[in-house]
């Protein structure tokens, strides 16, 4: 009911940037907290940043001062901007979503199917 579309991941020299965009579509009648998680091989799924509706922010403690997130309310989408990237933010990054679908079908809470991004030379 609920989809969401991810782009901008991408191979990166150490010290680059990348933004990562996240799209979401369907029957939404409100969102909560839209956020960022990565997975790197061998490790367990980990929060990176999330928004709220307010647009308050958290960060993990690696990412703090490099990576902003960011929201367009009006059309569902949350960024990822990702300066200074060091080779250990390389992992699959994964979009999530949590909102209600309409005042009688309940909240809904949605990933992404999950977008690589290499930081190497």
């Amino acid at each position: 009911q609920v989809q969401l579309v991810e782009s901008g991941g991408g191979l990166v020299q150490p010290g680059g940037s990348l933004r990562l965009s996240c799209a979401a579509s369907g029957s939404i009648f409100g969102i909560y907290n839209m956020g960022w998680y990565r997975q790197a091989p061998g490790k367990q799924r980990e929060l990176v940043a999330v928004i709220t509706r307010s647009g308050s922010t958290n960060y993990a403690e690696s990412v703090k001062g490099r990576f902003t997130i960011s929201r367009d309310s009006a059309k569902n989408t949350v960024f990822l901007q990702m300066n200074s990237l060091k080779a250990e933010d390389t992992a699959v990054y994964y979009c999530n979503v949590r909102g209600r679908l309409s005042p009688t079908q309940g909240d809904f809470d949605s990933w992404g199917q999950g977008t690589q991004v290499t930081v190497s030379s």
